[in-house]
């Protein structure tokens, strides 16, 4: 990356180590699981997500609270990445941030097919992409999963819902072909091949989690070549074929081939549950990005690493306060944390 870039970058990655420094530290987790709810409730209150616990608690209480609360805190701390950054760096965080209207898409149509109501729908959104607050609060009160796609026509994502005939899962997996392909458009028009090989790395997680359950399930080679996402870095459309093909032991050992291997090498012979398979595989990309962000200090790869990084936070504390809730046993909730 040349020295102009690095200008560039420097005011954005300033900033993003100045958020990430605020971040909940991984040795707090453990601390947090020994917390009942309304300790927890006090902590976040006491934390960087103070400001929307103030804000929602006249609304919500208890659980509700903390949920929308922290769907609140990510969406507007995303949006101040987007605030604060200009040119390339902007328009990168802008694209990558597109997995929010994603994210929010799939939630809406989940809920009108289910049945789902209003406010259970609106506790999982998070107002963090291009569509705004104000579109999501319009679409939710849309009744059917036809009227939501009606309603998106005129934005980007209509050519990845206009086929819908009945199979959300279908739609899910256009959704998520779209977005990469875009998102790698994005990445080669600006000409930065950090962005390209993160975005490259993070199909193969996707692709590898999909593989682990698409033949566990026992589906065959075409079903599961239709669903996979095409671009990685690592597993090429030979690769993917062949591991596509193998019966699923096989699978399994035929993986060992690739760098992932080492991630889920020892909790790879338990395939009762794949848990354990999928937050090693997200750890190992929270790492991947922690790393290469190290090598690249003023690039978009600091800032990527902090937005993976917060939504781990969310997630992680949203697991614990739900496992808290439904009274799961600690080992239980702290074996779906990635730290």
């Amino acid at each position: 990356m040349g020295a102009s870039n690095n200008v560039k970058y420097a005011y954005i990655v300033a900033r993003v180590r100045a958020m990430k420094s605020k971040l909940i530290p991984r040795d707090m987790y453990p601390k947090i699981l020994n917390m009942e709810i309304p300790e927890i409730t006090r902590f976040i209150e006491e934390s960087e997500y103070k400001k929307d616990v103030d804000e929602l608690a006249k609304k919500y209480k208890g659980t509700e609270l903390i949920e929308h609360a922290m769907s609140q805190n990510l969406a507007l701390t995303y949006r101040k990445l987007i605030e604060v950054s200009q040119n390339e760096a902007n328009f990168l965080i802008t694209e990558y941030l597109r997995f929010w209207d994603i994210w929010n898409i799939k939630t809406m149509l989940r809920g009108k097919f289910s049945g789902a109501s209003e406010e259970d729908i609106v506790e999982h959104l998070v107002a963090a992409g291009q569509l705004s607050y104000r579109d999501l609060m319009e679409l939710v009160k849309i009744g059917t999963v036809e009227g939501v796609i009606g309603a998106l026509s005129r934005t980007p994502y209509y050519p990845a819902l206009e086929g819908y005939k009945g199979d959300l899962a279908e739609i899910e997996n256009a959704l998520d072909k779209w977005y990469y392909a875009k998102r790698i458009e994005a990445a080669i028009q600006t000409g930065n091949k950090l962005f390209l090989k993160f975005l490259r790395t993070e199909i193969d997680l996707k692709n590898l989690k999909m593989l682990f359950r698409m033949k566990r399930a026992g589906m065959e080679r075409e079903d599961i070549m239709k669903l996979i996402i095409p671009g990685g870095m690592e597993l090429k459309e030979a690769d993917l074929n062949r591991l596509a093909s193998l019966p699923l032991n096989e699978f399994v050992r035929a993986l060992e081939e690739f760098s992932y291997w080492n991630a889920i090498a020892d909790v790879s012979s338990d395939l009762s549950s794949l848990i354990n398979i999928e937050i090693r595989l997200d750890k190992y990309g929270l790492e991947y990005a922690a790393r290469i962000s190290y090598y690249y200090p003023l690039s978009i790869l600091p800032i990527l690493d902090y937005i993976l990084s917060k939504k781990i936070e969310v997630d992680n504390l949203r697991i614990i306060v739900h496992g808290k809730e439904t009274k799961l046993p600690e080992e239980i909730i702290k074996a779906h944390l990635v730290m």
